[in-house]
C-alpha cells in the first residue's frame, strides 16, 4: 500500500473526505454510514433537495444492505451485465441510509470500474459517496490540480485530502431507477440505452 493510499484510508476512517479519480471524473469520497463524514461532505458541496448523493460500493454484496425490500431481478440483471462499470442503479433506500444522502427515498449505487476511487472503496470496505469533485455549477474535474484549486480552504483545514493524478474524463455513469420489471433513465451516460433495453428484454423473457 502506498503512503498516499494509506493516508486516504485514514482520512476516510476519521470521517473526512477524499477526492480521487473515478473512471470518468474526480469524485468526493466519504463514508455514507458515518454522520460526521456526511456532514463534512455536505459542507464541502451542498446538495439541493432535488439531488441525491451517488454511491460506489466496495463489493457487490454490500449493495443489499442499502436497499429496502430486496434487489429486484431486473436490477440484478443490470448489475450482472454492467458492473463493474458506469451504471448507477437507483432503488428504495434502506433505513440505515441517511435521508439527506438519498433522493426521494432512493439511493443510486454502482460497483465502480478500475480506478483509484474503486481501489479506495475496496480497501475501506464500506460504501462511499462519489459526487463529482467540483463546486456547484462548475464543470467536473479531470485533474487533481483543478480539485485543489476549487477546495483550497478545505484542504488547508484537513477536511479534504486530494489524491494526485488525472482521470480520463468522458461520459459519467448512466443512472436508472427500477420498479419491479421496469426501468426509467434518469441520466444518459456511458452505458447506452440500447444496451439497457437488450438486458431488460432478456430479463423479462427469462
Amino acid at each position: 500500500m502506498t503512503d498516499e493510499l494509506g493516508a486516504a484510508l485514514e482520512q476516510l476512517a476519521r470521517g473526512r473526505v477524499v477526492a480521487a479519480a473515478t473512471e470518468s471524473f474526480f469524485g468526493l469520497l466519504a463514508d455514507i454510514g458515518n454522520p460526521l463524514a456526511v456532514e463534512a461532505l455536505f459542507a464541502l458541496k451542498p446538495r439541493g433537495a432535488d439531488k441525491g448523493v451517488p454511491v460506489i460500493l466496495p463489493e457487490r454484496a454490500a449493495w443489499h444492505a442499502l436497499v429496502a425490500g430486496g434487489v429486484p431481478p431486473l436490477a440484478q440483471a443490470f448489475a450482472a451485465a454492467f458492473w463493474p462499470g458506469g451504471l448507477s442503479i437507483a432503488l428504495p433506500a434502506a433505513d440505515v441510509v441517511a435521508a439527506r444522502v438519498a433522493l426521494d427515498g432512493s439511493l443510486a449505487v454502482r460497483l465502480p470500474g478500475a480506478s483509484p476511487a474503486a481501489e479506495l472503496a475496496r480497501r475501506f470496505g464500506r460504501p462511499l459517496s462519489a459526487t463529482s469533485a467540483n463546486l456547484p455549477g462548475a464543470p467536473p474535474a479531470v485533474h487533481s490540480d483543478a480539485v485543489a484549486a476549487a477546495f483550497t480552504q478545505a484542504i488547508a483545514q484537513g477536511v479534504l485530502l486530494v489524491l494526485a493524478g488525472a482521470s480520463p474524463g468522458g461520459a459519467p455513469s448512466t443512472v436508472v431507477s427500477i420498479s419491479e420489471r421496469e426501468y426509467a433513465v434518469a441520466r444518459v451516460g456511458s452505458v447506452p440505452i440500447a444496451d439497457l433495453d437488450a438486458i431488460a428484454k432478456h430479463s423479462r423473457n427469462a
